[in-house]
């Protein structure tokens, strides 16, 4: 199971809070032992913009949109 979470300051140390939600579906308790996996989000706002296309928004919307058909 997985959940996205925010890594937080808290004194001189790096953590995360857990949502209610993910520790009642994961049946978490107090002072037990869980492994964590980091996963890295990826920022894909740096690739906006970098593709040239030969076509409108719309054009490309409407070539988009003809493909789920």
């Amino acid at each position: 199971m997985a959940t996205e979470v925010q890594v937080r300051k808290i004194g001189n140390s790096l953590g995360v809070l857990l949502p209610k939600e993910f520790v009642k579906k994961s049946h978490l308790k107090p002072k037990e032992k869980i492994l964590i996996e980091i996963v890295k989000k990826a920022d894909l706002s740096k690739f906006f913009g970098m593709i040239k296309r030969k076509m409108s928004d719309r054009e490309f919307k409407e070539m988009v949109k003809s493909g789920w058909d």
